[in-house]
This record gives structure tokens, sequence and C-alpha cells, in this order.
């Protein structure tokens, strides 16, 4: 007998059709861009971390579909395995890292002096632990002489952890790593926004 599906995962049953997500594409939009201004973290001026969920996939699963123009079953089912794992399960938090810059060769040199610098990357609540991100659990991304622009990421927080965002409680997010050292605090709103992805 074949498990039910997590209640975090999307089915195609969650998705429009390309019909009607052209009807409703404008007004999804500006409903997912206003919720990612809460999910979305800049490290320093070079990397930001775009916090995902079931609403933020399920509008990438609606843009690639509408793209490449997708609406037979096998090639919906092939984008919701693919997104699918991206989306936090109610114990943890996934992010998408994107190292920007504005210059394709700056770009280069600079993930040339950064491999593993998605291994640098943490989170700390309150006064407990840095819990650093466990990095592209689906393929690996750097090596040793670069790094890519893109990275997931997950990361695992404590049961303490947990009741202290949902209380409130400061949280700061970081990188260490020599060539990007920053760290950042958490705003309410980011604060609230990653703590609902606890259940």
């Amino acid at each position: 007998m074949q498990a039910a599906p997590s209640p975090s995962k999307l089915s195609r049953s969650d998705l429009m059709t390309l019909e009607r997500y052209a009807e409703e594409r404008q007004g999804f939009r500006a409903k997912v861009i206003a919720h990612k201004a809460k999910r979305r973290i800049a490290l320093g001026p070079h990397v930001t971390l775009m916090f995902e969920d079931r609403l933020t996939i399920q509008y990438q699963i609606q843009e690639m579909l509408r793209v490449e123009r997708i609406f037979d079953a096998s090639g919906i089912e092939e984008e919701l395995a693919a997104y699918n794992p991206l989306i936090p399960d109610g114990r943890n938090l996934k992010a998408t890292m994107l190292i920007e810059y504005p210059d394709v060769d700056e770009r280069r040199a600079a993930l040339a002096r950064m491999p593993g610098v998605e291994h640098k990357i943490w989170i700390q609540v309150g006064s407990g632990d840095k819990q650093f991100a466990i990095a592209n659990e689906d393929l690996d991304r750097s090596n040793d002489d670069k790094t890519a622009a893109v990275h997931f990421l997950r990361f695992e927080l404590s049961d303490a952890d947990v009741e202290a965002l949902r209380a409130g409680a400061e949280a700061v997010i970081g990188i260490d790593h020599p060539e990007l050292p920053h760290q950042t605090e958490l705003s309410p709103a980011n604060r609230t926004a990653l703590a609902a992805d606890f259940h």
C-alpha cells in the first residue's frame, strides 16, 4: 500500500491548468511577490537566501509549466518530483541560496575563491547554537576549484530553537567564510514567516 503524500507536498490537484493560470497569473504573482518579501534574506551585497515554502514552490512550478507549455500528466509529475523536495516538511527550513554579481567576469572570479561556501551558512535563534545548513542533497555544486551560483539548503532546528523562534526570540543568519563574512538579524516579519514553516 502506497504511503499518503505529505500534506506539505504539492500534487497535480493543487496546480492550476495552463488556461486558468493564464487568467489568474497577475493576481497570483502579486500575492507571491508580497509573500516572498518576508522570506528573502540578504547576506551582504552578493548573497540572498530565499526561504521556500509550499506557495513559493507552487509558483515556481506554475511558471515552469507555463514557460515550457507542459500540460500532460507525466510532464507535470516530473516537475512536482523535481520541486517538491524544496518544500520544508514541517520540521525544518529550506532555502535557495543565490550568489549574485552584476559583472560576469567578477562573478566567475568570486565563485573560484569560495568553494564550499554553501556549507558555511548558519542560523542562530536566541542564545542557541549555530545550526549550519545541509547543502545540495540532490547533487554536489562545489569542487576544489569553484562553487556554483545557486545552492539548495536545509536547516534543521532543535525543538528549543523552534519554540524560541515562535516566542519571538531574536534570530541571526550568517556566513562563516573568509570571502563573504556577514550576518543579518532577522526582522520580526522574517521570524514570523519562518516560524510558520514548523508544525
